[in-house]
C-alpha cells in the first residue's frame, strides 16, 4: 500500500466539449472511424460484491481521517502513528475508486448525450470514442480495485529457512537436492538476497541428504513460498552405466522466519548433546565438542548444527531453526482452521504433494499446478520469475473467489 498522500481527482478523459464547438474541419482532423449514428450502450458496472466491499473500505477511511485531526489522538503519539499507518493502507484503495466512480459519471453522462444526439453523425462518433475509452478505463480500475482488496498475508515481508532433503531415488536423490540448492542460491544472488548454510548432510555420491539455508532480502517469504513440495527429476544419473533414465525426487520447505515471543519454547522439551564436527576448521573443530544436536521432544524435530566454528553458534542456529519449524507448524494449523482446511497458498500442504518434473531429455520443466512448461537450462540457472509470478496470479484469483464468496456473489 501506498504511504499517507493527499490525492487530486483524475483529469477527465476525453473529455467531451460543448457542442457548438464542433464544426466539419474539427470532425476531419480527428482519425477516428465514422461509427453508425447511435452511439453503443456499454455497462461497466462492477459486481455488487465489490462495490460493498469499496464502500466499507472508503467509509472506515473517512473515519479515521476524522479521527487523526482529534486533539486526543494527536496528543497520543502511538495512538496516532497506528490509525496513520491504517489509513495509509487504505489511501491507495480510495484514491483508485474515486477515480472509477469518476469515470462512471463520465460514462453516464456520455451515453446521456448519445441518447439525446439525435442524427448527428459527427458528435455522434466522437460519443461512441468517449464511451468505449472510459469502458476500457472502468475495466483496467475495476482489475486494480480487485488486486488492491485482496488480503495480504502478513508474511509475505519475512525472511526464510530453506530446507532441501533427498526423496525417492537413492543416491541420485542426493544429487538432485544438490542441485536444487545451486538453483535457489542463483535465484537469490539474482534478487540480491544474502543466503547462508545453517545445517548439512552430505550424501555419499555427491548432493545432500538435508540442506538448510538462511535466505535474508526484500520480500523473501512472498516469492518462495510457492516452492514448499516435492520436485521430481528425470534423467539419466552420473551413476548410471545402462543408460536408463531415472526418476528421483527431493523436497522443498519454506518457512518463514519466527520471532522470538511468537513461538514459545519450554526449556524442559530439549534434548541438547554436543559432539565433534569433523572435516574443515582446524584442530578446533576436531577437538571440542563444538556440534550441537538438538531434539525438542513433544514434535519429535531433531536438528543437527555443525556449520559453525563454536559451539554456542551452533546451539543458537539450532534453536533459530527449531523455533521456524514450530512456528511453521502453529502456523499451518491456524491456516487451516480459519480457511476450513483450503491451502492459502499455492503449492503448500502435504509433502507428497508433486508441484514440478524437471525432464532433463526433453530440457522442460513442468508445474503441476500451473500446467505451464519451462525450459529446463534457465530455470536451473535460477530463472523461477516466470514461474513464481504464475503462481502468485493463480492464488490472487483463488482469493478473489472466496472475497467474492464472503459476501454472496459471484466473482464474476
Amino acid at each position: 500500500m501506498s504511504g499517507l498522500t493527499t490525492t487530486s481527482a483524475p483529469p477527465r478523459l476525453l473529455a467531451f466539449p460543448p457542442r457548438r464547438r464542433f464544426s466539419h474541419h474539427s470532425w476531419t482532423s480527428l482519425s477516428i472511424p465514422k461509427p453508425h449514428p447511435r452511439a453503443p450502450r456499454i455497462s461497466c458496472m462492477a459486481a455488487p460484491y465489490l462495490i460493498t466491499k469499496l464502500e466499507s473500505a472508503e467509509k472506515t477511511w473517512k473515519e479515521l481521517s476524522v479521527k487523526l485531526a482529534d486533539p486526543d489522538i494527536v496528543s497520543n503519539p502511538s495512538e496516532y502513528q497506528r490509525l496513520a499507518q491504517s489509513v495509509a493502507e487504505l489511501d491507495e484503495v480510495v484514491s483508485i475508486y474515486k477515480e472509477y466512480k469518476d469515470c462512471e459519471k463520465q460514462l453516464e453522462e456520455s451515453k446521456a448525450l448519445a441518447d439525446e444526439d439525435g442524427n448527428d453523425e459527427e458528435m455522434a462518433a466522437m460519443i461512441s470514442y468517449e464511451i468505449e475509452s472510459l469502458s476500457n478505463q472502468i475495466k483496467e480500475l475495476e482489475e486494480k480495485l480487485k488486486t488492491k482488496l485482496l488480503p495480504t498475508d502478513p508474511l509475505d515481508a519475512r525472511n526464510i529457512m530453506l530446507e532441501v532433503r533427498a526423496g525417492t531415488g537413492g543416491d541420485e536423490a542426493g544429487i538432485w537436492a544438490g542441485d536444487l540448492v545451486r538453483m535457489y542460491e542463483k535465484y537469490c544472488e539474482r534478487n540480491n538476497w544474502k543466503f547462508n548454510p545453517v545445517s548439512s548432510t552430505e550424501a555419499e555420491r555427491g548432493g545432500y541428504k538435508t540442506y538448510v539455508m538462511e535466505i535474508k532480502g526484500k520480500r523473501v517469504y512472498s516469492k518462495l513460498k510457492y516452492e514448499s513440495g516435492v520436485h521430481r527429476v528425470q534423467r539419466v544419473p552420473h551413476t548410471e552405466t545402462q543408460g536408463r533414465v531415472h526418476t528421483s525426487t527431493a523436497t522443498v520447505a519454506i518457512m518463514p522466519e519466527a520471532d522470538e515471543v511468537e513461538v514459545v519454547i519450554d526449556p524442559k522439551d530439549i534434548e541438547l548433546t554436543t559432539a565433534r564436527s569433523g572435516g574443515a576448521g582446524g584442530q578446533n573443530v576436531n577437538k571440542v565438542e563444538t556440534a550441537v544436536d538438538l531434539v525438542h521432544k513433544p514434535t519429535g524435530i531433531r536438528i543437527f548444527c555443525s556449520e559453525e566454528r563454536s559451539q554456542l553458534q551452533n546451539k543458537h542456529r539450532a534453536f533459530q531453526l527449531l523455533r521456524a519449524k514450530l512456528y511453521k507448524i502453529k502456523l499451518r494449523e491456524q491456516q487451516e482452521l480459519i480457511r476450513n482446511q483450503r491451502k492459502s497458498q499455492v503449492g503448500t500442504g502435504s509433502r507428497a504433494e508433486k508441484i514440478r518434473t524437471y525432464n532433463f531429455k526433453d530440457n522442460r520443466v513442468t508445474d503441476h499446478r500451473l500446467k505451464i512448461n519451462y525450459e529446463l537450462t534457465g530455470f536451473l540457472g535460477g530463472d523461477i520469475d516466470n514461474a513464481i509470478q504464475a503462481c502468485t496470479s493463480l492464488e490472487q484469483k483463488e482469493l478473489l473467489e472466496e472475497l467474492a464468496e464472503s459476501v454472496g456473489a459471484p466473482a464474476g
